[in-house]
C-alpha cells in the first residue's frame, strides 16, 4: 500500500461568529464559537480519509502528515491527535518537546458582510529540510504522493529537489495560495500537480483561469496538470503536454446557502487527491473536477468536515458535456445518482443515459 504524505502547518481554529465586525478598541459579543483543528494539509487528509473510509472498494493508499507539533505530552497535541482519524497516521510529524502551545488561528466571521478576519500565531520552530529527508528516506518505495502546503517557499523548494534526486518516482503536488509569498512560482516548477487559487492568480496579474493557466504552462515543465480555483465560478484545468483546457462549475445545492466556507479549499484538494490517486485509470479528468467540486460545494452548506462523503458519494455521477470551443470547454452539468438513473423516466435522463454510459467507460 502507497502513502500519501501531506506536508503542511496544523493549527487549532477559533472561530467567532459576529453580527458585524468590531471596531477597533470596542467590545462586540459573538454569537457562537467554534474550535477545530485546522490547517490545509490537515483539512485534506480528514476529508480524504472520510473519503477513502466511505468506499473501500477503491485502490487502498494509507495517509500520513508531516507537521510541527507542540509536545507529544501537551493539552494541545493530544487535541490535533484525537481530531483526526485512527487510520491517519501522525508518526510522521515533528514534535518540538521544549514547546506546549500548537499553532492557533483566530478567526472572526462577520455575518453582515460574509467576511473572514484570521489572526494567526505560531511559537513552532518549522520543519527543517533535514528533518523532512528523515521522514521520505524512512518511508522509502512505500512513498506513493507527496502533496505541499505552499509556505516556508525555500525549505519546501529544497524538500521538493531532495525528492526529485532521491525519490524520482514519487509524484508532487502543491499549493500555491498566498499572493503575497515570493518564491511560489519555484514550486509550481517542479511540481506534478498544481493547484493555484483566485487571490494568487490575480495577485499576479491574470484576469480569468486560464490566463493564469496558458501562463503558467510555460513556467512549469515537469507537471502534467494544473487547476485553477475561481469561487463560484468554479475550476479550470489545463492537462499537459497537450494543452487541453477543462472548465467545471461550481457545485450549488438547490435550497442551501453558504454557511461556512473555511475549508472549502482543502476539500477541492482532497476530491480531487482521491482521483488522481483512487481513479487515476477509469475516471477522465471532467469527471474527477466534477466530484471535487460536488465535495467542496456540499462542504460550504455545512459546519466543519465531518460527514461531507455521507452526502456527495462516488455513487454520484456528474457528467460534464464539453463540446470544444477554441479550446475551452463549455460544460453542462448533470448530476444523477447511479443506483436510480436506470429506473428514471423523462425528457433530461433519456437525454443523459448515453452520456452517463459513455463516462463510464
Amino acid at each position: 500500500m502507497k502513502t500519501l504524505l501531506a506536508v503542511g502547518a496544523c493549527y487549532l481554529d477559533t472561530i467567532l461568529n459576529v453580527d458585524h465586525y468590531p471596531a477597533e478598541d470596542s467590545k462586540l459579543r459573538a454569537s457562537s464559537i467554534i474550535r477545530r483543528r485546522g490547517g490545509n494539509c490537515p483539512n485534506t487528509l480528514e476529508v480524504l480519509q472520510q473519503l477513502l473510509d466511505s468506499n473501500p472498494q477503491v485502490s487502498p493508499i494509507s495517509l500520513a502528515l508531516c507537521a510541527v507539533l507542540p509536545s507529544s505530552t501537551s493539552p494541545g497535541y493530544q487535541e490535533i491527535k484525537s481530531s483526526f482519524a485512527e487510520a491517519t497516521d501522525l508518526t510522521h510529524c515533528i514534535c518540538r518537546e521544549d514547546n506546549t502551545e500548537p499553532a492557533s488561528s483566530y478567526i472572526i466571521r462577520s455575518k453582515a458582510v460574509d467576511s473572514r478576519t484570521i489572526v494567526n500565531y505560531n511559537g513552532l520552530r518549522e520543519m527543517t529540510v533535514e528533518e523532512f529527508a528523515s521522514v521520505v528516506d524512512g518511508l522509502g518505495k512505500g512513498l506513493g504522493w507527496c502533496h505541499f502546503e505552499g509556505r516556508i517557499p525555500d525549505v519546501t523548494l529544497s524538500c521538493i529537489q531532495h525528492l526529485r534526486q532521491h525519490h524520482p518516482a514519487v509524484k508532487v503536488s502543491v499549493e500555491i495560495e498566498k499572493p503575497d509569498r515570493e518564491g511560489l512560482q519555484d514550486l509550481a516548477a517542479l511540481a506534478d500537480v498544481v493547484f493555484y487559487s483566485k487571490s494568487w492568480s490575480q495577485g499576479n496579474g491574470y484576469q480569468t483561469p486560464e490566463d493564469c493557466l496558458r501562463g503558467q504552462a510555460t513556467l512549469t515543465s515537469n507537471a502534467s496538470l494544473l487547476l485553477c480555483t475561481w469561487g463560484e465560478s468554479g475550476v479550470t484545468a489545463l492537462e499537459l503536454p497537450s494543452q487541453t483546457i477543462t472548465a467545471c462549475p461550481a457545485f450549488k445545492e438547490e435550497g442551501h446557502a453558504a454557511v461556512d466556507t473555511v475549508g472549502a479549499g482543502d476539500t477541492f484538494i482532497a476530491g480531487m487527491l482521491f482521483g488522481l490517486t483512487c481513479h487515476l485509470d477509469d475516471w477522465h479528468l471532467s469527471r474527477k473536477l466534477g466530484f471535487a467540486n460536488e465535495v467542496a460545494g456540499r462542504k460550504v452548506v455545512q459546519e466543519g468536515l465531518s460527514g461531507i462523503p455521507s452526502t456527495a458519494s462516488v455513487h454520484t455521477i456528474s457528467y460534464l458535456q464539453a463540446p470544444a470551443r477554441s479550446g475551452l470547454g463549455v460544460h453542462r452539468r448533470l448530476s444523477i445518482h447511479r443506483d436510480t438513473v436506470e429506473n428514471q423516466s423523462g425528457p433530461e435522463i433519456v437525454r443523459a443515459l448515453p452520456a452517463l454510459r459513455a463516462a463510464e467507460r
